[in-house]
């Protein structure tokens, strides 16, 4: 178990690293070395994570969310494999960190008495302004 939060961790069977060849700095070790990091994690077979937590983690990934509800995330940062490999990790501990994050319940509010009495008595002098801008005609009979 990978912990993530006091009271959330993340199976390690649910998380595939692959990894692959990174484009970018590295000389001739680049064409040699696969040092990039492809981390699968498996949202659906995640089931000791609260339903909540992983509509909120299917929001959050945006793209990098597949089809099969495997969340993929890439690390080609570093050079080295070992690096990436820890920064994907500590990629997806955040997600689900931010995940885990409950959104405050929104109050409905209203307008003071004041504030619309305010908004009206600017109306209604912008309005006035505007009316003095009109053609004045000439009115002999």
């Amino acid at each position: 178990m990978i912990p993530v939060t006091a009271d959330i961790a993340l199976d390690e069977k649910d998380i595939q690293l692959e990894f692959i060849r990174a484009s970018g700095p590295g000389g001739q070790n680049v064409n040699k070395v696969a040092t990039a990091v492809q981390l699968r994690f498996d949202l659906g077979a995640a089931s000791y994570l609260p339903e909540d937590l992983r509509e909120r983690l299917r929001r959050l990934a945006g793209q990098r969310l597949s089809g099969g509800d495997i969340l993929i995330i890439d690390a080609r940062r570093f050079r080295s494999q070992e690096m990436n490999r820890q920064d994907s990790l500590e990629r997806l501990k955040a997600l689900v960190r931010e995940a885990a994050r409950r959104p405050k319940h929104r109050l409905k509010t209203k307008p003071s008495a004041a504030a619309r009495r305010r908004r009206l008595e600017d109306k209604h002098r912008r309005a006035a302004r505007k009316r003095l801008r009109t053609r004045i005609v000439d009115q002999e009979g």
